[in-house]
């Protein structure tokens, strides 16, 4: 036999015992995320859906530039579907970094370290100079970001 729903008063023809409403319960864990996320500094073109969008063409590109990966026309559409994405990520970290809503100074600080190693690689530098350079700008990057953070929003972490 299964369990009643409702429990029953022990008198004959007696009526239902209402249950107490349930105590409100101290925002969790999510209820504080959803109130973060309504923080979150707006684009300046707010309403329109810029960075969704971007991020859309670029997945589309990617996708095309993957099932015709043998043509010149497909490596061009996955590299620019790759760029697309990628700032529209780097958009939103930057806002959020600069603003001081969350510190995004590892994602950051690795734009101008690739776009040094870029560079030496395509000047034909030795590895190991390749690596280095990277590794140095990298770190340069991170310390100067941690720091623009820091002086926006009084700390040096917030998740």
């Amino acid at each position: 036999m299964g369990r009643r729903s409702r429990k029953r008063s022990d008198e004959p023809g007696g009526a239902d015992v209402p249950e107490p409403p349930p105590a409100a319960k101290p925002p969790g864990a999510i209820d504080r995320m959803l109130a973060r996320a309504d923080e979150r500094p707006k684009a300046p073109w707010h309403p329109f859906p810029l960075i969704e969008l971007a991020v859309l063409v670029g997945i589309v590109l990617i996708v095309v530039g993957f099932l015709e990966a043998d043509s010149a026309r497909g490596r061009i559409a996955l590299l620019c579907g790759l760029v697309l994405a990628s700032l529209a990520g780097l958009d939103t970290a930057a806002r959020e970094h600069f603003n001081g809503y969350r510190s995004h100074s590892l994602v950051l600080a690795g734009l101008p370290a690739v776009l040094a190693a870029g560079v030496l690689f395509f000047v034909r530098a030795p590895w190991i100079g390749v690596v280095a350079a990277g590794v140095a700008v990298f770190a340069a990057g991170f310390v100067v970001l941690r720091r623009a953070f820091r002086a926006r929003a009084g700390v040096a972490f917030r998740a």
